[in-house]
């Protein structure tokens, strides 16, 4: 299983940028999708979440702004960024719950000027 995310970039504060994490492989059972980032110093944190039970989870720095989406017959997950600030500078991670493990994706940068 490969994950590989894209759409990173550097923006200015108060736009928009769109990730997406491509998975491909042997895919079967899904458990959870999740966007996880990781800033200079800093421990990573979870962003945003298809949870097990099929619902949706947001970080509370970025409900509002954040939109986790995926899209199953091109197996891509994607989460929309709007309203960036420079705390969301982050590598941004995609990772993929399976019935046969867990898989991360390489990481995108995300870089908000102020």
């Amino acid at each position: 299983v490969q994950l590989v995310e894209s759409g990173g970039g550097l923006v200015q504060a108060g736009g928009s940028l769109r990730l997406s994490c491509a998975a491909s492989g042997s895919i079967f059972t899904v458990n959870s999708m999740r966007w996880y980032r990781q800033a200079p110093g800093k421990q990573r944190e979870l962003v945003a979440a298809f949870t097990r039970i099929g619902s949706t989870y947001y970080a509370d720095s970025v409900k509002g702004r954040f939109t986790i989406s995926r899209d199953n017959a091109k197996n891509t997950m994607y989460l929309q960024m709007n309203n960036l600030a420079p705390e969301d500078t982050a590598v941004y991670y995609c990772n993929y719950e399976l019935s046969i493990g867990d898989y991360w994706g390489q990481g995108t940068q995300v870089t908000v000027a102020s």
